[in-house]
């Protein structure tokens, strides 16, 4: 099992500053003394993030006739976590200190460990933490019923299963996919937005006959791989990792990891696993309702199907993509987020060399004509050179600027974020050559 150790890489401290310098993440009510491992998306962090989201709509739901979509609420019965076995074993391994009481994951820590690892004091006996967050439903806490924030996104899928068969005509094989907020009440955080209290899944069950498990599972994991390569991340950086027999959830009977080596080593971006009939067959026990799928090319016969999951982390790419963008260009004296075009938060910012002789007009009307479809920026503010270290470190990949000879004779100086290249496009152009720049550029 990949254990996380605490945040104390150079690289991961630059990110932090930068993150809020440039308006990607801030510390969660930071002007009250913030919540640990809570954090708020700023301006171009939430493009970033939204544009993760987007793709993965696209790839996983959108682009594929064998998936639908689904989003289930936050707040389900309490009896969904007791058959999904949360209430049971959703627990971790939990010591805390005797002297400053903090708290720590038994197992992130050496094994055998009975010190503090931040002031030495002897470490209590180990006991079991539920991480699931409760609340209270209803007009009074006296009355009301308990319940909990979903830990995973999956069983909204699970508990809707023959609505989505019933009203989709959906065939084997096939998946349901869905976008949203889970919480987790960790005992152990940190590494940025690696590890947090609340945060966003991308997960996809797939639904399959039973014995089919292994080629499924197979195909997965190397779709999710690949997923993952097409967003930019050095491939050399990512892996598959299949799990040992005692890293399995309860659920499981196999699972892969994909896998980013982040400056204190490798941890996990997405799962892919094998959950078997677990699930149905525990809302069917539980429920007393028939998530049975009626298999019409074989004379009506009813199965509960087998379901391979891929689960990723929204914030764990986030966090992936700006770790693998980072780049100090020593030779230029200037720091560089290497994003893919794809996910940048804009593609393109539009500068007029000097707020007069008409630079700003034709800057303006540039901005209006391709805001929409490349997401653009509009700056007047400081030096040209200013500027486009601003979007540098904003990892906008390419900045066009209207000077003189753009009322001469209509071109802009475009110009790349990663060679520094600069070339002259005539602005009746400049459309066409973005479109090819950003959809081809790896």
């Amino acid at each position: 099992m990949t254990s996380v150790k605490p945040m104390s890489y150079p690289l991961m401290e630059k990110l932090v500053a930068l993150s809020r310098r440039r308006g990607f993440l801030f510390q969660s009510s930071e002007i009250y003394g913030g919540i640990n491992a809570v954090y708020d998306y700023g301006p171009l962090g939430v493009e970033l993030k939204r544009n993760v989201k987007n793709r993965w709509w696209r790839d996983i739901v959108t682009a594929r006739e064998d998936v639908v979509g689904m989003d289930a609420a936050i707040l389900m019965h309490p009896k969904v976590w007791e058959a999904s076995g949360h209430v049971e074993n959703f627990h971790d391994p939990m010591v805390e200190c005797r002297k400053c009481r903090r708290r720590f994951r038994q197992d992130h820590l050496p094994e055998g460990s009975t010190q503090c690892p931040e002031c030495q004091g002897e470490l209590g006996a180990p006991r079991q933490f539920n991480l699931m967050f409760k609340t209270f439903l209803g007009s009074t806490e006296e009355g009301a019923q308990e319940i909990y924030l979903r830990p995973e996104t999956a069983q909204g899928i699970f508990v809707n299963f023959d609505n989505v068969v019933s009203s989709n005509r959906v065939k084997l094989p096939f998946g349901i996919a869905q976008l949203g907020k889970a919480f987790r009440n960790e005992i152990t955080t940190g590494n940025f937005i690696f590890r947090t209290r609340e945060f966003e899944q991308m997960e996809m069950e797939y639904f399959i006959r039973p014995g089919e498990n292994t080629q499924w599972l197979e195909y997965w994991a190397q779709e999710r791989l690949n997923w993952f390569r097409s967003l930019g991340i050095t491939p050399e950086k990512l892996r598959l990792r299949a799990h040992d027999e005692d890293e399995l959830a309860h659920y499981s009977t196999a699972c892969y990891d994909v896998e980013y080596e982040f400056p204190y080593g490798f941890s996990e971006l997405e799962g892919i696993a094998d959950r078997g009939t677990y699930d149905l067959t525990q809302h069917i026990n539980l429920s007393g309702k028939k998530l049975h799928y009626v298999d019409q090319d074989n004379r009506g016969q009813k199965i509960i199907p087998a379901v391979v999951e891929t689960s990723a982390g929204v914030d764990r790419t986030v966090l992936t993509l700006l770790a693998d963008a980072y780049w100090e260009d020593e030779e230029n004296d200037r720091v560089v987020m290497r994003l893919h075009p794809s996910v940048a938060p804009f593609k393109v910012a539009i500068f007029p060399l000097f707020n007069k002789d008409g630079m700003p007009e034709v800057a303006r009307k540039l901005y209006e004509d391709l805001r929409f479809k490349f997401a653009a920026f509009y700056d007047t503010g400081g030096s040209i050179g200013k500027r486009y270290r601003r979007q540098d470190e904003a990892g906008t990949p390419f900045c066009i600027t209207i000077d003189h000879q753009t009322l001469e004779d209509r071109t802009v100086t475009l110009r790349d974020r990663d060679s520094l290249e600069q070339i002259r496009v005539s602005l009746d152009q400049v459309e066409q050559v973005l479109e090819e720049k950003v959809g081809t550029r790896g």
